[in-house]
């Protein structure tokens, strides 16, 4: 049986004949997500510093972030399929150090173009590891213990999301820009010892085949045209119009060969609704954040400090209930504790719809925490749908489609939150409407996820139970 799996699956811990799990791995792949998504966050602080510093404009000094950000959402699904055909432990160990190679080599920039051009290189690492992470997280341990192992990177990138602009204030006010790149070494380091020390032998790496190139130019070119014309709109709504390259980019990738893998996978794991809620659930709480940070400092007057301790109030929601939603899942399915979750977290964000000055911290925090205890039960689980229902040569290509939808809802989460404001007759009121947009996105992320009960139940319960059950009888 081990000749027929893929580099990928095999040599990752989900041997048959390996008799313990390796929870160290799964740690390593919290560490990775924490890290990575921290990147996402923790420069952003930065532009201005960075554009003093080096001695350019706003606009340039935006690609330390858009030349990270960019290329990894371009290259996740490539990055999928060409992981599927590797060994993972070779694999995470290049990326890893190209990452921190990167980020000392951001650091050391004595101008915008040696950044930019290290943030390009990030990104493209930075890729590989957001695929790596749900696979090596899953792969690491017992197909029913997965729902508990993908709690952990599920709950860390969210972590890293929430703190990136806490971490880089601190960083800011006390050693420098420099500073944001460095931080993340010694996470890199001590992820890359432990798969060093713990993943098993075996698998090497390849050259990706010459479409890989071309499927990364359509999708990178697809996103980059809707995240232009989110952004830009605010500023002229015409903006909007070049979201429409953005359908048939798709539809022709789609028929590439490197689409047809993504959406086989899909359709034989039934996930493309759970894809959407990923995505759903992800861009409506990158939208309140964005927006509800900027009211806090901006009409309520709260300082820097206050904003990030009442802000504090999601992520410890979110880590305490991640403890549990992996057992829960675990033990009464993936689907209804990703469910819950997301109905928890609808709830908490649209309690924080009508905001006002009115409000005291305390008011806004336990919402934050409401919302943050949904997002805490739905993460590892619904990733854990994902991949246990994946077929397993093709995780890799599974995890890089829910990696690729979450990562766009963090990235079109802001940018949606800011063109619903426009239609606020006043500030404020503006701002209510972008936190009715983010409530509704989380809402229908629900939505989606009933969607797919129905449909799996018309099947015969929960697929991640009847795939558990396919692999243990196969063992």
């Amino acid at each position: 049986m081990a000749a027929q799996q893929s580099p990928a699956t095999s040599k990752a811990g989900d041997d048959p004949a390996r008799s313990e799990d390796r929870w160290s791995l799964v740690l390593a792949a919290g560490l990775i997500s924490f890290v990575a998504m921290l990147d996402m966050n923790v420069v952003n602080l930065a532009l201005t510093d960075i554009a003093d510093a080096l001695d350019v404009s706003s606009t340039t000094a935006q690609w330390a972030v858009l030349g990270y950000q960019l290329p990894l959402v371009a290259l996740l699904l490539p990055a999928g399929r060409w992981l599927d055909q590797v060994g993972i432990r070779s694999a995470l160990l290049f990326s890893l150090g190209g990452f921190a190679l990167c980020s000392a080599l951001a650091a050391a920039a004595p101008w915008a173009s040696w950044l930019i051009a290290a943030r390009l290189a990030q990104g493209a690492f930075g890729a590989v590891l957001f695929v790596l992470m749900p696979v090596l997280a899953a792969t690491a341990v017992r197909p029913e213990l997965r729902g508990r192992a993908m709690s952990v990177p599920a709950t860390l990138g969210p972590l890293g999301a929430v703190l990136g602009p806490v971490i880089g204030g601190l960083l800011l006010d006390h050693v420098g820009w420099r500073a944001i790149f460095l931080v993340k070494l010694p996470i890199c380091l001590a992820a890359w010892l432990i798969t060093r020390r713990d993943a098993p032998l075996g698998g090497r790496l390849r050259l990706p085949d010459r479409s890989t190139l071309g499927d990364a130019a359509l999708i990178g070119s697809a996103v980059a045209a809707v995240l232009l014309g989110l952004t830009l709109a605010p500023e002229a709504p015409l903006w909007l119009l070049l979201l429409l390259p953005a359908v048939p980019l798709t539809l022709f990738w789609l028929r590439r060969p490197g689409g047809k893998p993504v959406a086989a996978v899909m359709r034989a794991s039934g996930t493309a609704a759970v894809n959407g809620s990923v995505l759903a659930l992800a861009a409506g709480f990158a939208a309140n954040h964005y927006l509800l940070a900027q009211y806090l400092r901006r009409d309520d007057g709260v300082s820097a400090t206050g904003t990030a301790v009442t802000m504090l109030a999601f992520p410890l929601g979110m880590v305490v209930a991640g403890r549990f939603g992996g057992r829960l899942a675990d033990r009464w399915g993936a689907r209804p504790t990703a469910l819950t979750g997301a109905a928890v977290t609808a709830f908490g964000l649209l309690l924080l719809v009508p905001v006002d000055t009115g409000w005291s911290s305390a008011d806004i925090a336990w919402r934050l925490a409401v919302a943050g205890i949904g997002m805490g039960l739905n993460g590892g689980p619904v990733q854990a749908l994902v991949m246990t229902s994946a077929p397993r040569e093709q995780m890799a290509t599974a995890g890089s489609a829910v990696q690729l939808a979450r990562s766009l809802g963090f990235a079109l989460g802001p940018a949606l939150g800011t063109a619903a404001t426009l239609y606020g007759t006043t500030e404020v009121a503006g701002i209510h409407a972008g936190l009715l947009l983010a409530g509704l996105l989380t809402a229908l992320a629900v939505v989606l996820l009933t969607l797919h009960h129905r449909a799996a139940g018309a099947t015969g319960g929960d697929s991640t139970t009847s795939t558990n059950r396919t692999i243990r009888s196969r063992v």
